[in-house]
């Protein structure tokens, strides 16, 4: 995304390291690859193993190219058993990668919770990353915002469809995302009736439907 296309970003990164911090010094067990270590820089976090940690943070699979949250059930009835609750710093159930789809956060904290679990979640559905974002917007442009005037994005039905309804504000399907093999006509075309059909049984609405999201 070129850097003039844009005034600033909010991720659900941001809104969860404000839940993180206030769990601090933990210790937490981390559930996560590497690569999602920034999340932690600065907050005075320690870390654990399962039968010593307070809480548990989840970024995603440690593995996201073979693992899926079946992998993790053995470690959340320990963590269960113990009461942990756990902050999910990606609500996504998958994420499209070439013609994959990867398990994320969302996937793993949606088990943890039909196990009995507690799964505590700041991004979309969920309200704090819009509250985050609509402050850093206003705080831009120096008045409140008028969600009236506000569009969400998002190819994701139960995250970025139900979050914006959830929020009053009007959505923008993208329909060639994670859910593209729903939204096709026979003749492999985006097909309305198909997205609107997916979007009924789903129980949300957009308020406008696009192929690709592309300028």
């Amino acid at each position: 995304m070129p850097r003039e296309a844009w005034s600033a970003l909010v991720t659900s990164g941001d809104a969860t390291r404000v839940l993180l911090a206030e769990r601090a010094p933990g210790p937490a067990y981390a559930i996560g690859p590497d690569r999602d270590a920034p999340l932690y820089e600065g907050l005075g976090l320690t870390f654990a193993p399962l039968e010593a940690a307070r809480f548990i943070s989840c970024t995603g699979p440690f593995d996201d190219e073979v693992e899926t949250p079946e992998d993790y059930r053995a470690r959340f009835e320990v963590g269960i058993a113990r009461g942990l609750d756990m902050i999910c710093a990606n609500p996504d159930r998958v994420v499209q990668r070439g013609e994959r789809l990867i398990y994320c956060g969302g996937a793993l904290a949606e088990l943890y919770q039909a196990m009995g679990g507690t799964a505590v979640m700041a991004g979309k559905p969920h309200a704090p990353i819009y509250a985050a974002a609509l402050a850093r917007a206003a705080e831009l442009m120096g008045w409140p915002v008028d969600k009236a005037r506000v569009l969400a994005i998002g190819d994701g039905v139960i995250t970025d469809l139900a979050g914006a309804a959830a929020q009053g504000l009007d959505a923008l399907f993208i329909a060639d995302g994670i859910h593209g093999g729903d939204t096709r006509g026979p003749d492999g075309r985006l097909d309305a009736a198909a997205a609107d059909r997916l979007l009924a049984a789903r129980g949300v609405k957009a308020t406008y439907l696009m192929d690709t999201l592309a300028g």
